[in-house]
């Protein structure tokens, strides 16, 4: 078990190395564009980039959100159930 799940480990981390530059660069590429067309004078597609930005930044926060709010709400009827089962109305 240990040996397959150090497998996977050291197979996620040399791909993750493999695929670094494809990421690196395509920072770049985008940092190129956004500076050309301000320079022009155009700040939409800045605006529009800094957007999309946010959105990708507040999306894995509020999915934890949602769920971690799901959660906590069905353990409270989890343990009022328990609870009533345990310690019953007379």
């Amino acid at each position: 078990m240990r040996a397959t799940v150090f497998r996977f480990f050291v197979i996620l981390f040399f791909f993750c190395l493999a695929v670094g530059e494809q990421v690196a660069a395509q920072c770049a590429m985008c940092r190129t564009t956004v500076e050309n067309n301000v320079s022009h004078g155009d700040t939409s597609l800045a605006s529009g980039l800094n957007i999309g930005i946010l959105y990708l930044f507040v999306m894995p926060y509020l999915l934890f959100t949602v769920l971690a709010v799901l959660w906590y709400k069905k353990s409270r009827q989890n343990a009022k159930k328990v609870h009533s089962l345990r310690y019953p109305k007379l």
